[in-house]
C-alpha cells in the first residue's frame, strides 16, 4: 500500500513564508492586521505547499463552518422529478460556490425527518439554512427557529405565529396569475378555468387569488385543485371537462400541470388554442418549449431566486459573526413576465 504524504502544517507554511504561525493563521482565516506583502508571501507558501486548513480548527477561530444546509420540504421522488427544484438548487449552488461554501442537502420524507433536520441544524454543523417548498402545517419553521440558525425561506411564509425578522425570497405569484388570466380574457375567452397547485402552499394560494382578482364572478366549478405535477394536471383537466365541457381556457398553476392538462385536451379532441387556450406558470424551458403546442406561461426567474436566497443568508451569517456591518437582510419579491407562445 502506498504511504500517504503528511499534510502540510501551519508551521510549515510559516517557515516557507518566513513569518510567524500567528500571521499565517490570521491570513488563512481572513483576519485583519497583516500587511499586504506578508499576505502575498503567505498565500504563495500555501499554494506551493498545497496547504489545506483544518476545518475544525478554522471554525474555532472564525466561528464559521463554511457550510449551508438547504432544506427542501418534499420527498426525494418529488425533488428529483421536478425541474423547478433543479433550477433553484443550481442558483443556490452557484452563489455558495462563489463564496467557498459547501451545500448540505436535506430532504424530508415525513415527520421523523423533520425532527432529524431540526436536530442537525441545532447541532452546529452549518452556518445557516435555506428552506423552501414549505407546507402550511409544516413544523419545520418552529424547529428551525428553536435551532437558532440564520435562515432564509423560499416563498412567502404562510405559517401562523410571529414572523418578525423572517427573511424570504419569492416571485409575484398573485400579479403573475392576474397577467395570465387577463391575457386569456383579452383573447375573448369567457369560461376560464384554473387548475391550482397544492393549496397548502402559499404560491398556489397566491396564484388562485390572482385568478380570482380577474375572474370575480367565476363559476366555482371552474376551479379544481391540483398538486403541481403532470399527473395532477391530467386528473384535474379530466374533472374540468366533465364539469364544464364548454370551458374555453385554462390557467394552470405551473408548467408541469399545464403539460398534463394539454395531454388530456389532445386526447379528448380539443384543439389548443382554437377550442381551449392554455397558460402555465414558471417558464421552465424543458417543459414549456416541448409541449404540443409550445406553452404560453408566466416566467419567474427560479435560478435567480436561489442565488438571492443564498446571498441574503450569507449576508446574515456575516453580520452574526461580526464580519459585516450594516442593516439586516430584508425579503425580496421578484417580478414575473408573461411569455407568449402558441398555446394561448
Amino acid at each position: 500500500m502506498t504511504e500517504t504524504a503528511p499534510r502540510p502544517t501551519l508551521e510549515a507554511v510559516a517557515a516557507r513564508a518566513g513569518v510567524s504561525r500567528a500571521t499565517v493563521s490570521r491570513v488563512v482565516n481572513g483576519g485583519d492586521g497583516v500587511r499586504e506583502p506578508l499576505v502575498e508571501r503567505v498565500r504563495k507558501a500555501v499554494e506551493e505547499l498545497g496547504y489545506v486548513p483544518n476545518q475544525a480548527a478554522r471554525s474555532l477561530v472564525t466561528r464559521r463552518h463554511d457550510a449551508i444546509a438547504v432544506v427542501v420540504a418534499e420527498p426525494e421522488t418529488r425533488v428529483f422529478a421536478d425541474p423547478f427544484f433543479a433550477r433553484q438548487l443550481r442558483g443556490i449552488s452557484k452563489e455558495l460556490t462563489a463564496h467557498d461554501n459547501q451545500l448540505v442537502l436535506l430532504l424530508t420524507e415525513g415527520r421523523d425527518d423533520h425532527a432529524r433536520v431540526g436536530r442537525y441544524l441545532a447541532g452546529g454543523h452549518v452556518d445557516g439554512a435555506l428552506v423552501f417548498s414549505l407546507h402550511l402545517d409544516d413544523p419545520l419553521p418552529g424547529l428551525i427557529q428553536r435551532a437558532g440558525v440564520p435562515t432564509v425561506f423560499g416563498g412567502r411564509p404562510g405559517w401562523s405565529g410571529d414572523q418578525r425578522g423572517v427573511v424570504y425570497v419569492d416571485s409575484d405569484n398573485r400579479g403573475g396569475a392576474r397577467d395570465a388570466v387577463r391575457h386569456l380574457a383579452g383573447l375573448g375567452r369567457t369560461r376560464i378555468a384554473h387548475i391550482t397547485g397544492a393549496l397548502d402552499q402559499t404560491s398556489a394560494v397566491d396564484r388562485l387569488d390572482g385568478y380570482r382578482d380577474v375572474m370575480v364572478d367565476a363559476d366555482p366549478g371552474l376551479i379544481v385543485e391540483g398538486d403541481f405535477t403532470p399527473t395532477g394536471g391530467e386528473r384535474a383537466m379530466r374533472e374540468l371537462l366533465a364539469r364544464c365541457p364548454d370551458l374555453d381556457a385554462v390557467f394552470a398553476a405551473n408548467d408541469l400541470t399545464a403539460a398534463g392538462a394539454l395531454r388530456v385536451l389532445r386526447a379528448s379532441g380539443r384543439r389548443v388554442p382554437d377550442d381551449v387556450a392554455v397558460v402555465g406558470f414558471d417558464d421552465m424551458l424543458p417543459v414549456a418549449e416541448q409541449t404540443d403546442p409550445a406553452l404560453t406561461t408566466v416566467r419567474q426567474d427560479i435560478e435567480e431566486m436561489g442565488r438571492l436566497m443564498a446571498r441574503l443568508l450569507l449576508r446574515g451569517v456575516d453580520r452574526r459573526t461580526g464580519e459585516r456591518v450594516g442593516g439586516a437582510p430584508s425579503s425580496v419579491v421578484l417580478p414575473t413576465t408573461l411569455v407568449r407562445r402558441a398555446s394561448a
